[in-house]
């Protein structure tokens, strides 16, 4: 790591333990964390993967899930705000039109503008997994669009949304909207077991128009747009379950120091998950490099999202048990971890979503052959 890379990671550090840790339970029973979140970004905590001419730390992709796993040590909830504020900065960076780019990227990437993505319903379509919901037509100055999504998270009135629609007969666009816009409502849901404090919400879209210069992709851009975004999109969410591994692990050996001597029946042991733990990190950061200059394999990308589901729900639940009935306490990371880890193994792509992906690319692969 180099020496910038280690100041950033450093001032995160302190500021989640400083900031974020004596704010966990308020936040996992509905507290948004605004202003962490921006002085956060003020940090640099949103946008490693940003070069400096634009606002960012120059470093990359790999440092960025650091940062978001360093939070997730202490917050899942928060990490995955990171996740949606620096995924918007991810879009932006690699949007296929400037003005877009110009008009948002450094003040979502600082945090002065806050920013929630709401392409899981985009994502799942294109892997066939659900029908788009939201339609666009063409104008003179851009598109006017309609639908709902029924879960946006990290939004409010004074933020942007990122989204696509899909136009009749074109294909599909993507853009950024502010959740204030003529048109935009915002509407509660219904109560989440967890993540609770990510301020998700219900975006109605009716007959909003939105300017070429909000365009991110343009129907004709939208297929190499989407396989330039996706494995950064997808191994940044890694980072959330990473760091909620590691505080489980730490959580055990913690509770070992008094019950070890009846924890070594449990079949999944500390040291078993840190070993696994550490080879998946080396994996992330290898392919995350990779993905900042636009070459990692979209099949290694998805299997490491899925090693990552499927350890954090491992190690958070050997962690319960690891605790035993103290756990299971309301006020007790463990119980809290376990359901931020089911959160990592149920937001787009899940873990069945991931499934059906790397079969579908591992048959195509196969009749290639």
């Amino acid at each position: 790591m180099t020496q910038s890379a280690s100041t950033l990671i450093n001032a995160i550090a302190q500021h989640a333990k400083s900031d974020l840790a004596p704010m966990v339970t308020a936040i996992d029973q509905g507290q948004y964390p605004e202003q962490y979140l921006r002085k956060l970004g003020q940090l640099g905590g949103f946008s490693a993967s940003v070069p400096q001419a634009q606002g960012g730390q120059g470093l990359d992709l790999s440092v960025q899930i650091d940062a978001t796993t360093l939070v997730s040590r202490e917050c899942g909830s928060t990490a995955f705000m990171v996740w949606c504020q620096s995924t918007c900065a991810w879009y932006l960076l690699n949007a296929a039109n400037n003005a877009v780019r110009e008009r948002y990227l450094a003040r979502v990437a600082s945090g002065e503008l806050l920013a929630g993505t709401g392409m899981s319903n985009t994502v799942k379509h294109l892997a066939g997994i659900e029908k788009i919901n939201l339609r666009a037509t063409r104008t003179e100055q851009g598109y006017e669009v309609n639908g709902s999504l029924p879960w946006v998270s990290n939004i409010g009135e004074d933020h942007l949304a990122v989204v696509a629609a899909h136009v009749e007969d074109e294909g599909y666009i993507m853009f950024a909207v502010r959740c204030n816009a003529p048109g935009v409502t915002l509407r509660r849901c219904l109560p989440f077991s967890g993540m609770e404090g990510t301020q998700t919400l219900n975006v109605r879209f009716d007959k909003v128009t939105v300017s070429n210069n909000d365009v991110i992709a343009h129907p004709l851009q939208f297929k190499a747009y989407i396989q330039r975004i996706k494995p950064g999109f997808v191994l940044g969410q890694t980072g959330m379950g990473l760091g909620i591994i590691e505080a489980s692990i730490e959580s055990m050996r913690a509770t070992n120091q008094t019950h070890s001597h009846v924890n070594v029946f449990l079949d999944d042991q500390a040291e078993d998950l840190a070993a696994e733990l550490q080879t998946l990190k080396a994996q992330v950061a290898d392919l995350a490099r990779q993905a900042q200059t636009g070459e990692a394999p979209l099949l290694d990308v998805l299997k490491a999202r899925l090693a990552t589901s499927e350890l954090a729900l491992r190690a958070t639940q050997s962690e319960v048990l690891h605790t035993g009935a103290k756990g299971y306490l309301m006020n007790h990371g463990a119980q809290r971890r376990q359901r931020e880890a089911v959160f990592v193994a149920i937001v787009t792509p899940a873990l069945k979503h991931l499934r059906k992906e790397i079969n579908d690319l591992e048959l195509l692969q196969a009749e290639a052959a």
